[in-house]
C-alpha cells in the first residue's frame, strides 16, 4: 500500500460522496419547492377544519340534553359529546412547593419530588486527569483511529446518515 493509492481512493470517495451530496440537496431543493406549493393550501385547510370545530363545538354546547346518555356518540369516526373534564395542578414556584412537601409530608418527599442527579460530560471534560482520578472518573484514551470525516454542511451531515445506514444494510 502506498500514500499515492490512498489518495487515488480518497479522491475516489471524495468524488462518489459528491455525486450523493448533490442528488440529496437536490431532492431537498425539490422539497422545499413543493411545500412552498402546497403550504398555502395546508393553511387553508388548517383555517376551515379549525372554523368547523368551533362551530362543532358551538353546536353539541347548544344541544347538551343530546348527550346525557350516552353522553358521548361517534360520527364519521370523530367522537362528540361531553366527558367528565380532568382537573389540573398548578403552581408558580416548583423549589417552594418541593420544600413545602419534605416540610408537611417528608415520609412522600421521594414519591411527590423528581429528583435527576448525574454528571455532565461537558463540564467533566474540562477537568485534568488529576481531578477525574479524585472524584472516580476514569479518562479512557482510544488510542489512534481511522478518521473519515468530511467537514461540511447540514446537507454533508444528511449524506453521512444515509451512508451510514447504507453500511449497516450491506452489514446485516
Amino acid at each position: 500500500m502506498t500514500l499515492e493509492t490512498i489518495e487515488l481512493q480518497t479522491k475516489a470517495f471524495a468524488d462518489a460522496r459528491a455525486v450523493l451530496a448533490e442528488r440529496v440537496r437536490e431532492l431537498d431543493d425539490e422539497l422545499t419547492r413543493i411545500k412552498r406549493q402546497r403550504l398555502r393550501g395546508i393553511k387553508a385547510a388548517i383555517a376551515t377544519a379549525a372554523a368547523r370545530q368551533d362551530e362543532l363545538q358551538a353546536a353539541i354546547e347548544t344541544g347538551p340534553a343530546l348527550f346525557e346518555a350516552p353522553k358521548t356518540r361517534t360520527f364519521h369516526g370523530i367522537r362528540v359529546g361531553y366527558m367528565k373534564g380532568r382537573g389540573a395542578l398548578l403552581w408558580d414556584d416548583s423549589a417552594k412547593v418541593c420544600t413545602l412537601i419534605r416540610r408537611h409530608l417528608p415520609d412522600m418527599a421521594d414519591t411527590l419530588i423528581k429528583t435527576t442527579e448525574k454528571p455532565l460530560k461537558g463540564g467533566l471534560n474540562t477537568l485534568s486527569t488529576a481531578e477525574l482520578r479524585r472524584i472516580g472518573v476514569q479518562a479512557v484514551e482510544l488510542g489512534e483511529c481511522v478518521v473519515i470525516k468530511p467537514v461540511d454542511s447540514e446537507i454533508d451531515k444528511l449524506v453521512d446518515a444515509l451512508l451510514a445506514s447504507a453500511l449497516e444494510a450491506d452489514a446485516e
